[in-house]
């Protein structure tokens, strides 16, 4: 029996990636999510630091799940390298979906509050969380095809844009969650 195209092999990617995203839309609809910003409308790119954040397509947070597609790319190269591009994307996608379906739980958005100064976050709405992943699968794209010294300047550039204007970034973000540091919060929150 003749192997399938690889024009077939993609498209039924696409479809399994389109699947999950469904399913983790789904998963947040049923968590309460609310489908779009509160304020009625969605933004293309939300730069204040307001209750707009994580409800449009883009914000200050958006580099960092670009950054979650560089490190995907990058584990499932070194643990998976026999595996085809588009299987590692697809496992890809289900740990970014599963991972936005989490953040989106009281325990991780309580654990915001407490440990980061994100003090009035509520969660994302879930066009921006369904954007998140799609960010991040645009991260993986690109460290897919760009070489490894292009992809590591442009993850730290998006990470000192990020910290010096908004004070927050991947890195203070993961810092904050697991030993949360009363001098970080002070730090960013003299904004």
């Amino acid at each position: 029996m003749p192997s399938p195209a690889l024009s077939d092999i993609r498209a039924r990617n696409w479809l399994i990636v389109a699947a999950i995203l469904l399913v983790q839309a789904l998963a947040l609809w049923w968590a309460g999510r609310n489908p779009i910003c509160t304020c009625g409308y969605v933004e293309l790119w939300h730069g204040a630091l307001d209750s707009g954040n994580s409800q449009h397509l883009a914000d200050w947070y958006t580099p960092s799940h670009i950054i979650h597609g560089f490190l995907f790319y990058a584990l499932g190269w070194l643990v998976l390298r026999r595996r085809p591009p588009g299987e590692r994307l697809i496992l890809a996608v289900v740990l970014e979906a599963a991972w936005e379906v989490l953040e989106n739980s009281p325990i991780i958005i309580d654990r915001y509050r407490e440990a980061t100064i994100a003090l009035g976050y509520t969660g994302d709405s879930i066009v921006n969380s369904v954007t998140d992943v799609a960010w991040m699968a645009l991260g993986f794209a690109f460290a897919r095809r760009a070489p490894v010294w292009a992809t590591v300047a442009v993850a730290i550039a998006f990470e000192l844009v990020a910290l010096y204007v908004i004070r927050d970034n991947l890195t203070l973000n993961i810092v904050m969650l697991v030993a949360p540091s009363d001098a970080i919060r002070a730090w960013q929150g003299a904004l």
